[in-house]
């Protein structure tokens, strides 16, 4: 029977089956603390479907950098009318009514996911860059209204009294219009503001034109959500603390409030980004964001509903790939969340 470790002196005295041990020096335990940071990654990398799904969500925006370099491998682009270019009247894609030749769309060696009906477009490039377009531009709409919201949050949550109430007024204000019926009415209103309707508008103003609206209307949640931490984290010992030491408004906010946000923050922002690609693509199916030919999640959509009674295959893969990345950025929210208060998902 082995008796337990008796220490005395930094030495220890083990006893096997009754029989001492030769004492044996031995340098002190030195326990190495975790930081906040550290704990969670620990928390997260135990979460295999939060693992999984953050590998999911990197690889769609990583093959959507890599657009150009994948297609290349195909040999096809999303501009080509492949089934009206007399370059290509060998290799025919559509029959005399304009649907794609084979089976699920088209499938073939030379197009991986079938063909556009009408005009031959392949559809797996066409893909590739509207993943391309719809998920940087969302990021980059995502991190402004973040930006946004936060700023506007910390500042009527900490000031509170005046600056508090017309903050929230304002932000009242702009949460009263309908937002989705305020997508379609005022992206034509921007867009002839400065472009005349008699001309053709350019790519990049449509772009420009879209992160306007959808800034203006998407950040108000994330100041909601802001400002009610704030107003619970002010009262906080340590923010007197801070304040009775002298701290400047601008210390106490960057250096004890902030930080204490960040939670929040990120888990919201896995969640808006999905939300902003969603409403990029209601746009474009609309009529009013992306039109042809450039390559768009949405236009996608909505050129699949005008095809779908006779090419319903057109939809299988954009609809596939898009409710797989946004279930997969759900899922990750939810485990970025448990990662940084595990007692929420109890």
């Amino acid at each position: 029977m082995t008796s337990p470790i008796d220490i005395e002196g930094g030495g220890a005295s083990v006893v096997v089956d009754g029989a001492p041990g030769p004492e044996t020096k031995s340098e002190p335990v030195k326990l190495a603390g975790r930081s906040p940071g550290q704990l969670m990654w620990l928390r997260f990398k135990r979460d295999r479907t939060g693992v999984i799904c953050a590998v999911v969500v990197i690889g769609y925006f990583v093959v959507a950098l890599l657009a150009p370099l994948l297609t290349k491998l195909s040999g096809t682009d999303p501009y080509t009318l492949y089934g009206q270019d007399p370059t290509y009247a060998d290799k025919p894609v559509l029959d005399e009514f304009g649907l794609p030749l084979g089976y699920l769309g088209g499938v073939s060696g030379d197009h991986w996911f079938g063909v556009e009906p009408q005009y031959g477009r392949d559809l797996y490039a066409m893909l590739l860059y509207g993943m391309r377009t719809s998920l940087y531009m969302a990021l980059g709409i995502t991190v402004l209204l973040m930006v946004t919201g936060v700023v506007i949050g910390l500042v009527g949550g900490y000031f509170g009294g005046r600056t508090d109430y017309w903050i929230g007024r304002g932000t009242d204000f702009f949460l009263s219009f309908p937002q989705q019926l305020f997508f379609i009415a005022f992206m034509p209103v921007v867009t002839s503001f400065f472009v005349d309707p008699r001309e053709e508008t350019p790519t990049y103003f449509r772009a420009l034109a879209m992160l306007i609206v959808l800034w203006l209307l998407g950040w108000m949640g994330m100041a909601r959500l802001v400002r009610s931490t704030v107003l619970s984290l002010r009262e906080r010992e340590f923010v007197e603390a801070a304040k009775v030491s002298g701290a400047s408004p601008w210390r106490i906010v960057r250096k004890e409030i902030l930080p204490n946000v960040v939670t929040p923050i990120l888990v919201q922002f896995t969640y808006q980004l999905p939300s902003t690609i969603l409403s990029i693509a209601f746009l474009s199916f609309a009529g009013v964001g992306f039109v042809e030919p450039t390559p768009d999640w949405g236009r996608l959509f909505a050129a699949g509903a005008r095809y779908a009674e006779q090419d319903p295959a057109f939809m299988f893969f954009p609809g596939v790939a898009l409710v797989i990345f946004v279930l997969c950025f759900n899922l990750l929210g939810d485990s970025v969340r448990d990662a940084f208060d595990p007692k929420s998902g109890r």
